[in-house]
């Protein structure tokens, strides 16, 4: 594995007259569990979605484990898992026939197609569900088989976007379980987020994304800084630090009309 999972460079994306992605610049360490953080429309998943693929961006070059996205899409392919944000799953398959199902595209032996799956679908609580149809499954299910679907080529590099919103904590703690042992066999997790708390449990490194730009990145303690905690350093550097939510509120509350 190369010491970089993914380079980025000069990284942009337009949608009409909005600017969605600000020529980003970005390297990101192999074998971490990495956040990709920011506020709602930062440009997180528009990022991730060029990064992996799925959108193609209007100029700069993104290198994952040391191939071309778009030069050598199929290399790239082969390499990583994505659990996109809202996933879309082939709803009238069973979670097994779903796994069996990704595995055959992947070009695995059917054999062990049915050996990871069913080991997957035991890690993560779903062995009593194998057979009911995905539609009928949770949100926290859905999160879960897209996890294992993502995850069953065993690939260098995992992105997940919102991987925990919406989802129970009971699902939460497994899902985390399981990406916990992932990134300690030395694999690479890149994941985006806007809860604080949550990155700051989990990440090694993390980059922070306001309006489309980075505005910082590094380790943890590196972009903590001298704040009490990630909260506090996030809300200074997208600019949100001294916002009062209550100063033209002064009617709300207390039973006036």
């Amino acid at each position: 594995m190369t010491s970089a999972a993914v380079r980025v460079q000069g990284l942009w994306k337009r949608f009409g007259q909005q600017v969605a992605v600000a020529g980003i610049d970005l390297e990101l360490p192999a074998g971490k569990f990495i956040g990709l953080v920011g506020p709602n429309g930062a440009g997180k998943t528009t990022t991730l979605s060029m990064v992996t693929g799925l959108l193609r961006p209007d100029q700069g070059t993104v290198e994952v484990v040391g191939h071309d996205v778009w030069h050598d899409p199929v290399a790239v392919k082969a390499r990583i898992g994505v659990l996109p944000e809202g996933l879309r799953l082939f709803e009238r398959l069973s979670g097994r026939e779903l796994l069996a199902y990704s595995g055959r595209l992947r070009g695995l032996p059917g054999a062990e197609v049915d050996k990871r799956a069913t080991q997957l679908l035991d890690v993560l609580d779903l062995a009593g569900a194998q057979h009911k149809l995905v539609v009928d499954y949770s949100t926290g299910m859905r999160k879960k088989i897209g996890l294992a679907a993502a995850l069953l080529h065993n690939p260098e590099v995992l992105f997940l976007d919102e991987p925990f919103e919406g989802v129970d904590p009971v699902s939460a703690q497994i899902i985390r379980g399981v990406l916990e042992r992932y990134t300690a066999s030395g694999a690479t997790v890149v994941f985006s987020s806007h809860v604080m708390e949550l990155v700051e449990s989990l990440c090694d490194w993390v980059a922070v994304l306001a309006a489309g730009r980075i505005r910082a990145r590094g380790t943890l303690a590196e972009v903590r800084g001298d704040a009490p905690s990630l909260q506090q350093a996030f809300l200074q550097l997208v600019g949100a630090g001294g916002r009062d939510a209550g100063t033209d509120l002064d009617w709300l509350g207390g039973g006036a009309r």
